[in-house]
């Protein structure tokens, strides 16, 4: 098996019971080889855009990200021979970006000292392509990549192949790749479930409020996404980011759950909707990383 074959097929397990909720699992996508379930929707990208031509043998690649798609495109794509240029911004956990750069991405760095702007993906996804039309290259362009949607999908089968049934299912929004492609697959299977979008309470665009800056990594751009759709979700649960927070940060002792503030999001979405579900009920949700990519920055300090 190479590197490239081992991404996907990650444990999917219960967190401990509580006999006033309903059962929680969550997909343990840490066990990615860079550490993020962004290795599914790098691979697809890369290699679909071969597949059909849109990539050719050894043309670079420019993508803007925070840090956990770029590392994956810098794995997949230093394992495929695509040059990358990564466009991202100091908001995001500085262990993200020398991951990106130990898989020999060169990256251009946008300061946003603030946090994660209402305006920092406009601007990064501009300057990306600036650069894209600059060198040739390909544009991943991962927000409307309908690809990376593809990639998640496996994900979502994954999970129905795991339980017998589940009653609902919550993520946070980024592109809403993730989001899209499982609860795809979920929904094929199990016609009745709950699909919960996540977002920032800071940046509840998908709850109708205005686009503000938060420090929940991974999502809460600001705009929604372009192929997510009222259709697609029942709900939404905003997190703020203090929650979000300490749930990370409590997952780790209580439940051995070592990950970043938009799986502390989840978890704080799944739990509400366990509670309400009540026992007896089934939440799915999702590991999005690990905590070791945290370390250096304020959520673990």
């Amino acid at each position: 098996m190479s590197v490239l074959e081992a991404i996907g097929t990650t444990p999917l397990v219960q967190l401990p019971d509580h006999s006033s909720r309903g059962a929680i699992w969550l997909k343990l996508e840490g066990g990615n080889p860079t550490g993020s379930y962004k290795d599914r929707m790098a691979l697809a990208m890369v290699r679909e855009a071969e597949r059909d031509g849109r990539l050719a043998p050894g043309q670079g690649v420019v993508e803007y990200t925070g840090g956990s798609t770029g590392s994956s495109l810098a794995l997949v794509c230093a394992l495929t021979g695509h040059p990358l240029h990564i466009i991202t911004s100091d908001a995001f956990a500085m262990e993200k970006l020398r991951t990106m750069e130990a898989f020999g991405a060169h990256l251009e760095v946008i300061p946003s000292p603030t946090g994660i702007t209402p305006d920092l993906i406009t601007r990064l996804r501009a300057r990306a392509a600036e650069v894209a039309a600059e060198l040739g290259a390909y544009q991943t362009d991962q927000f409307n990549n309908r690809d990376m949607v593809h990639g998640y999908e496996q994900m979502g089968q994954e999970i129905v192949d795991a339980l017998p049934s589940a009653d609902a299912y919550c993520g946070y929004i980024g592109t809403a790749g993730c989001f899209l492609g499982v609860t795809h697959a979920l929904r094929a299977s199990w016609p009745d479930i709950r699909l919960v979008a996540v977002e920032p309470a800071e940046s509840a665009v998908l709850s109708g409020g205005p686009p503000g800056t938060h420090r929940i990594e991974g999502g809460g751009v600001g705009f929604v996404p372009p192929q997510l759709t009222p259709a697609d979700f029942d709900e939404v649960i905003a997190v703020s980011t203090a929650d979000a927070f300490a749930k990370a940060r409590a997952a780790a002792p209580e439940w051995g759950v070592f990950s970043g503030p938009s799986t502390g999001a989840n978890l704080v979405a799944a739990e509400q909707l366990a509670t309400r579900l009540g026992p007896g009920s089934t939440v799915v949700t999702v590991q999005v990383d690990t905590g070791l990519k945290y370390l250096a920055g304020e959520l673990y300090r």
